[in-house]
Protein backbone atom coordinates (compact mmCIF):
# COMPACT_ATOMS: atom_id res chain seq x y z
CA UNK A 1 0.00 0.00 0.00
CA UNK A 2 1.57 3.31 -1.01
CA UNK A 3 1.69 6.31 1.33
CA UNK A 4 -1.30 8.16 -0.72
CA UNK A 5 -3.43 5.11 -0.41
CA UNK A 6 -2.42 4.67 2.94
CA UNK A 7 -3.65 7.92 3.55
CA UNK A 8 -6.78 7.99 2.27
CA UNK A 9 -8.29 5.01 4.07
CA UNK A 10 -6.71 6.26 7.09
CA UNK A 11 -8.67 9.27 6.48
CA UNK A 12 -11.92 7.58 5.63
CA UNK A 13 -11.44 5.34 8.86
CA UNK A 14 -10.78 7.97 11.30
CA UNK A 15 -14.03 9.56 10.00
CA UNK A 16 -16.17 6.60 9.45
CA UNK A 17 -18.57 6.80 12.52
CA UNK A 18 -19.09 10.33 12.12
CA UNK A 19 -20.52 9.47 8.36
CA UNK A 20 -22.62 6.81 9.45
CA UNK A 21 -24.00 8.92 11.93
CA UNK A 22 -24.52 11.42 9.50
CA UNK A 23 -26.06 9.02 7.20
CA UNK A 24 -28.20 6.88 9.69
CA UNK A 25 -29.91 10.51 10.93
CA UNK A 26 -30.79 11.36 7.56
CA UNK A 27 -32.12 8.35 6.66
CA UNK A 28 -33.25 6.65 9.93
CA UNK A 29 -32.34 2.99 8.20
CA UNK A 30 -28.73 1.35 9.13
CA UNK A 31 -28.92 -0.66 6.17
CA UNK A 32 -28.99 2.16 4.16
CA UNK A 33 -26.27 4.42 5.71
CA UNK A 34 -23.79 1.15 5.33
CA UNK A 35 -24.96 1.49 1.37
CA UNK A 36 -24.08 5.24 1.48
CA UNK A 37 -20.65 4.87 3.13
CA UNK A 38 -20.03 2.49 0.79
CA UNK A 39 -20.52 4.84 -2.21
CA UNK A 40 -19.00 6.95 -0.23
CA UNK A 41 -15.33 5.19 0.36
CA UNK A 42 -15.51 4.64 -3.48
CA UNK A 43 -16.23 8.28 -4.29
CA UNK A 44 -12.96 9.68 -1.68
CA UNK A 45 -11.07 6.93 -3.30
CA UNK A 46 -10.97 8.80 -6.27
CA UNK A 47 -10.44 12.08 -5.13
CA UNK A 48 -7.47 14.03 -6.42
CA UNK A 49 -5.98 14.54 -2.81
CA UNK A 50 -4.46 17.92 -3.82
CA UNK A 51 -7.93 19.65 -4.58
CA UNK A 52 -8.96 18.64 -0.35
CA UNK A 53 -8.35 21.28 2.14
CA UNK A 54 -10.50 19.38 4.85
CA UNK A 55 -10.49 15.92 5.14
CA UNK A 56 -13.82 15.84 7.24
CA UNK A 57 -15.28 18.39 5.90
CA UNK A 58 -14.80 16.72 2.19
CA UNK A 59 -16.25 13.40 3.62
CA UNK A 60 -19.22 14.76 4.81
CA UNK A 61 -20.24 16.58 1.48
CA UNK A 62 -19.80 13.29 -0.22
CA UNK A 63 -21.96 11.59 2.22
CA UNK A 64 -24.67 14.13 2.85
CA UNK A 65 -24.74 13.98 -1.47
CA UNK A 66 -25.55 10.61 -0.80
CA UNK A 67 -27.75 10.47 1.57
CA UNK A 68 -29.95 12.69 -0.24
CA UNK A 69 -30.11 10.39 -3.21
CA UNK A 70 -31.39 7.64 -1.06
CA UNK A 71 -33.87 9.73 1.23
CA UNK A 72 -35.23 10.34 -1.97
CA UNK A 73 -35.46 6.26 -2.90
CA UNK A 74 -36.07 5.37 0.73
CA UNK A 75 -39.60 8.21 0.77
CA UNK A 76 -40.97 6.03 -2.20
CA UNK A 77 -40.50 2.96 -0.54
CA UNK A 78 -42.01 3.96 2.23
CA UNK A 79 -45.22 4.85 0.15
CA UNK A 80 -45.94 0.94 -0.22
CA UNK A 81 -44.97 0.19 3.07
CA UNK A 82 -47.04 -2.10 4.93
CA UNK A 83 -48.14 -0.32 8.23
CA UNK A 84 -46.03 2.38 10.46
CA UNK A 85 -42.67 2.90 8.99
CA UNK A 86 -40.23 3.23 12.64
CA UNK A 87 -36.38 3.33 12.32
CA UNK A 88 -34.22 0.74 12.10
CA UNK A 89 -33.69 0.32 15.84
CA UNK A 90 -29.73 0.47 17.10
CA UNK A 91 -28.30 -0.85 20.18
CA UNK A 92 -25.85 1.85 21.16
CA UNK A 93 -23.33 2.18 24.02
CA UNK A 94 -23.94 3.91 27.31
CA UNK A 95 -21.78 6.79 25.87
CA UNK A 96 -24.60 7.70 23.49
CA UNK A 97 -27.05 8.67 26.09
CA UNK A 98 -24.05 10.28 28.20
CA UNK A 99 -24.35 12.60 25.12
CA UNK A 100 -27.55 14.64 25.76
CA UNK A 101 -27.39 16.52 22.22
CA UNK A 102 -26.64 13.03 20.16
CA UNK A 103 -28.81 11.18 22.21
CA UNK A 104 -32.00 13.44 21.81
CA UNK A 105 -30.64 13.50 17.88
CA UNK A 106 -30.98 9.22 16.87
CA UNK A 107 -34.00 8.85 19.18
CA UNK A 108 -36.85 7.14 17.51
CA UNK A 109 -39.17 9.82 19.05
CA UNK A 110 -36.71 12.81 17.11
CA UNK A 111 -36.09 10.37 13.99
CA UNK A 112 -40.13 10.22 13.37
CA UNK A 113 -40.22 14.31 13.62
CA UNK A 114 -37.19 14.57 11.03
CA UNK A 115 -39.28 12.53 8.74
CA UNK A 116 -41.56 15.00 8.60
CA UNK A 117 -39.33 17.31 7.13
CA UNK A 118 -38.48 17.53 3.42
CA UNK A 119 -35.07 16.08 2.14
CA UNK A 120 -32.49 19.33 2.01
CA UNK A 121 -34.46 20.40 4.72
CA UNK A 122 -33.25 17.28 6.57
CA UNK A 123 -30.36 17.27 5.60
CA UNK A 124 -29.38 21.16 6.86
CA UNK A 125 -30.84 20.48 10.10
CA UNK A 126 -29.03 17.47 10.89
CA UNK A 127 -25.74 19.13 9.80
CA UNK A 128 -26.51 22.12 11.57
CA UNK A 129 -27.79 21.57 14.35
CA UNK A 130 -26.51 18.04 15.61
CA UNK A 131 -23.10 18.35 13.64
CA UNK A 132 -22.89 22.08 14.20
CA UNK A 133 -21.30 22.73 10.47
CA UNK A 134 -20.83 26.28 9.35
CA UNK A 135 -23.11 27.29 6.80
CA UNK A 136 -20.97 27.20 3.97
CA UNK A 137 -19.88 24.16 4.26
CA UNK A 138 -23.43 23.21 4.58
CA UNK A 139 -24.05 24.69 1.12
CA UNK A 140 -21.24 22.80 -0.98
CA UNK A 141 -22.84 19.69 0.71
CA UNK A 142 -26.55 20.42 -0.51
CA UNK A 143 -26.21 22.37 -3.42
CA UNK A 144 -27.35 25.77 -2.35
CA UNK A 145 -26.27 29.34 -1.42
CA UNK A 146 -25.69 29.99 2.13
CA UNK A 147 -28.78 32.52 2.56
CA UNK A 148 -30.82 29.83 1.33
CA UNK A 149 -29.40 27.60 3.75
CA UNK A 150 -29.81 30.09 6.45
CA UNK A 151 -33.73 30.28 5.56
CA UNK A 152 -33.81 26.64 5.13
CA UNK A 153 -32.08 25.89 8.71
CA UNK A 154 -34.69 28.43 10.32
CA UNK A 155 -37.47 26.67 8.70
CA UNK A 156 -36.17 23.55 9.54
CA UNK A 157 -35.53 24.24 13.47
CA UNK A 158 -39.17 25.68 14.04
CA UNK A 159 -40.62 22.99 12.67
CA UNK A 160 -39.06 20.82 14.41
CA UNK A 161 -39.19 22.57 17.78
CA UNK A 162 -43.24 22.87 17.37
CA UNK A 163 -43.13 18.47 17.35
CA UNK A 164 -39.96 17.73 19.09
CA UNK A 165 -40.51 15.47 22.46
CA UNK A 166 -41.52 17.74 25.57
CA UNK A 167 -39.40 17.12 28.41
CA UNK A 168 -36.36 15.10 29.47
CA UNK A 169 -36.47 12.71 32.51
CA UNK A 170 -33.46 11.97 35.14
CA UNK A 171 -31.60 9.12 34.65
CA UNK A 172 -32.98 7.60 38.29
CA UNK A 173 -36.86 8.67 36.87
CA UNK A 174 -36.05 6.80 33.37
CA UNK A 175 -34.66 3.65 35.20
CA UNK A 176 -37.56 3.17 37.68
CA UNK A 177 -39.98 3.54 35.10
CA UNK A 178 -38.22 1.00 32.21
CA UNK A 179 -38.16 -1.29 35.29
CA UNK A 180 -41.60 -1.06 36.43
CA UNK A 181 -42.86 -1.51 32.81
CA UNK A 182 -40.30 -4.12 32.20
CA UNK A 183 -41.87 -5.73 35.61
CA UNK A 184 -46.02 -4.98 34.29
CA UNK A 185 -45.42 -6.44 31.02
CA UNK A 186 -43.66 -9.64 32.14
CA UNK A 187 -46.46 -10.02 34.59
CA UNK A 188 -49.47 -8.57 32.40
CA UNK A 189 -50.25 -6.68 35.36
CA UNK A 190 -52.86 -3.97 33.58
CA UNK A 191 -53.06 -1.96 36.88
CA UNK A 192 -49.26 -1.16 37.05
CA UNK A 193 -49.10 -0.47 33.31
CA UNK A 194 -52.18 1.96 33.76
CA UNK A 195 -50.06 3.27 36.65
CA UNK A 196 -46.86 4.36 34.17
CA UNK A 197 -48.88 4.98 30.79
CA UNK A 198 -49.99 8.53 29.94
CA UNK A 199 -53.35 8.54 29.36
CA UNK A 200 -52.46 9.99 25.48
CA UNK A 201 -49.75 7.42 25.71
CA UNK A 202 -49.40 6.56 21.47
CA UNK A 203 -48.18 3.04 20.79
CA UNK A 204 -46.53 2.10 16.73
CA UNK A 205 -45.89 -1.39 15.79
CA UNK A 206 -43.74 -1.86 12.52
CA UNK A 207 -44.07 -5.37 11.21
CA UNK A 208 -43.73 -4.15 7.58
CA UNK A 209 -46.07 -6.62 6.36
CA UNK A 210 -43.90 -9.56 6.88
CA UNK A 211 -44.88 -10.11 10.69
CA UNK A 212 -48.13 -9.56 12.81
CA UNK A 213 -48.53 -5.97 13.73
CA UNK A 214 -51.22 -3.15 14.37
CA UNK A 215 -51.38 -1.47 10.94
CA UNK A 216 -52.38 1.59 12.79
CA UNK A 217 -51.28 3.94 16.10
CA UNK A 218 -52.83 2.57 19.03
CA UNK A 219 -53.84 5.43 21.33
CA UNK A 220 -54.65 5.82 24.78
CA UNK A 221 -53.38 4.13 27.98
CA UNK A 222 -56.28 1.95 27.93
CA UNK A 223 -55.75 0.27 24.48
CA UNK A 224 -51.95 -0.02 24.67
CA UNK A 225 -51.78 -1.49 28.14
CA UNK A 226 -54.81 -4.09 26.36
CA UNK A 227 -52.62 -5.07 23.40
CA UNK A 228 -49.07 -4.87 25.85
CA UNK A 229 -50.99 -7.34 28.00
CA UNK A 230 -50.84 -9.52 25.59
CA UNK A 231 -47.10 -10.33 25.50
CA UNK A 232 -46.67 -14.10 25.98
CA UNK A 233 -44.87 -14.99 29.13
CA UNK A 234 -42.75 -17.29 27.20
CA UNK A 235 -41.27 -14.13 26.05
CA UNK A 236 -38.02 -12.67 27.90
CA UNK A 237 -37.67 -9.39 28.23
CA UNK A 238 -34.07 -7.28 28.56
CA UNK A 239 -33.79 -4.05 29.57
CA UNK A 240 -31.05 -2.12 27.11
CA UNK A 241 -30.18 0.96 25.48
CA UNK A 242 -31.46 1.62 21.73
CA UNK A 243 -30.52 4.94 20.01
CA UNK A 244 -29.72 6.23 23.33
CA UNK A 245 -33.02 5.58 24.65
CA UNK A 246 -34.61 3.38 27.07
CA UNK A 247 -35.84 0.04 25.63
CA UNK A 248 -36.73 -3.44 25.94
CA UNK A 249 -35.60 -6.38 23.75
CA UNK A 250 -38.01 -9.12 23.47
CA UNK A 251 -36.99 -12.82 22.59
CA UNK A 252 -38.98 -15.55 21.92
CA UNK A 253 -37.63 -19.08 21.88
CA UNK A 254 -34.40 -17.37 21.85
CA UNK A 255 -34.42 -15.13 18.74
CA UNK A 256 -35.02 -11.35 18.51
CA UNK A 257 -38.76 -11.18 18.44
CA UNK A 258 -38.89 -7.10 19.24
CA UNK A 259 -37.62 -4.55 20.29
CA UNK A 260 -39.67 -1.88 22.18
CA UNK A 261 -38.21 1.71 22.59
CA UNK A 262 -39.62 4.31 25.08
CA UNK A 263 -40.82 8.00 25.47
CA UNK A 264 -40.83 9.13 28.39
CA UNK A 265 -41.63 12.25 29.97
CA UNK A 266 -42.45 13.45 33.37
CA UNK A 267 -41.96 10.20 34.65
CA UNK A 268 -45.00 8.72 32.25
CA UNK A 269 -44.42 6.78 29.10
CA UNK A 270 -45.81 8.57 26.30
CA UNK A 271 -44.25 6.90 23.42
CA UNK A 272 -43.95 2.86 22.78
CA UNK A 273 -41.76 2.64 19.19
CA UNK A 274 -41.98 -1.55 18.66
CA UNK A 275 -40.41 -2.70 15.80
CA UNK A 276 -41.28 -6.32 15.08
CA UNK A 277 -39.82 -6.31 11.20
CA UNK A 278 -37.15 -8.69 11.03
CA UNK A 279 -35.31 -6.91 8.33
CA UNK A 280 -34.60 -4.07 10.70
CA UNK A 281 -33.65 -5.92 13.53
CA UNK A 282 -29.95 -7.03 12.52
CA UNK A 283 -28.34 -4.23 14.51
CA UNK A 284 -29.34 -5.36 17.93
CA UNK A 285 -27.23 -7.98 18.40
CA UNK A 286 -23.47 -5.94 18.94
CA UNK A 287 -23.20 -2.33 19.99
CA UNK A 288 -23.02 0.57 16.62
CA UNK A 289 -20.64 3.36 17.19
CA UNK A 290 -22.47 6.77 16.80
CA UNK A 291 -20.53 9.85 16.50
CA UNK A 292 -20.52 13.48 16.52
Amino acid sequence: MNDRTDSVTQAFVTHRNLLFTVAYEMLGSAADAEDVLQETWLRWAGVDQTTVRDQRAYLVRITTRQALSHLRTLGRRKESYVGPWLPEPLLTAPDVAEDVELADSVSMAMLLVLETLAPTERAVFVLREVFDLGYDEIAEAVDKSPAAVRQIAHRARAHVAARRPRGVASATETRRTVEAFRRAVETGDLQRLLDILAPDVVLLTDGGGVVRAALAPVVGADEVAHVLGRIAAAMSLRSTQVNGDPALIVRLGGEIDTVIALRIDDGLITGLYAVRNPEKLSHLERETTLRR
